[in-house]
């Protein structure tokens, strides 16, 4: 079957639940790929180094950036986050989708240089939920937990261009949304450009 990629994009605040949805998705649709994006902040306890992110350092970022690698890259919290250009573009020629992981501010900068891609935004139910789930991570430090909170105000406020809005209230719920819009972005018309022509000339729909 011949057909062009998606590139499927999924934003959402800190805490807003984005990272388990993420990885039901790509556990049942294992042929995604995933874009393994560069960042130079630290690895946090649960993430797998060049699976989750690849921390290089501040002097390596800049370096890769200099030079053109990253198809979109943005300064996050004080670190640099970047997603390698080429190896999506392999990806999508072979007729995969791919996976971006990203936040809004990178989000932005791919949709100039990946504008076919479907972007999806995960809300939290309300603001009140968001802050008890990032104290419940015990992770951050509450200077960190307000700067996080003021970001998610920021991103939300950003949520009108995307292409979908998920509200995370029920995990299983939100997944079937995130399922559904995923399966829906893949048959739209440009997916498959020769299929009208093929069977009109009657040969297969490719």
């Amino acid at each position: 079957m011949e057909r062009t990629g998606l590139v499927l994009v999924i934003c959402a605040p800190s805490g807003a639940g984005k990272t388990t949805l993420v990885k039901m998705l790509m556990q049942e649709f294992p042929l995604i790929g995933y874009s393994t994006s560069y960042t130079t902040r630290p690895p946090r306890s649960n993430e797998i180094p060049g699976h989750d992110y690849n921390f290089i350092s501040h002097e390596e970022f800049l370096n890769l950036q200099r030079t053109g690698y990253f198809a979109e890259s943005a300064e996050v919290y004080g670190n640099f986050y970047g997603t390698p250009l080429n190896p999506i573009l392999d990806i999508l020629r072979s007729g995969r989708d791919v996976l971006f992981d990203i936040d809004v501010q990178c989000a932005a900068k791919l949709r100039l240089t990946l504008p076919a891609g479907h972007y999806v935004f995960i809300l939290p139910p309300s603001m009140k939920i968001l802050e008890g789930r990032l104290r419940g991570r015990a992770e951050d430090s509450e200077e960190a937990i307000q700067q996080r909170l003021t970001a998610a105000h920021n991103e939300i406020r950003e949520a009108h261009w995307f292409d979908a809005w998920i509200v995370n209230d029920d995990l299983h719920r939100s997944y079937d949304a995130l399922r559904s819009t995923y399966i829906a972005a893949t048959l739209a018309p440009r997916r498959r450009p020769l299929a009208l022509r093929n069977i009109l000339d009657g040969k297969t729909a490719s």
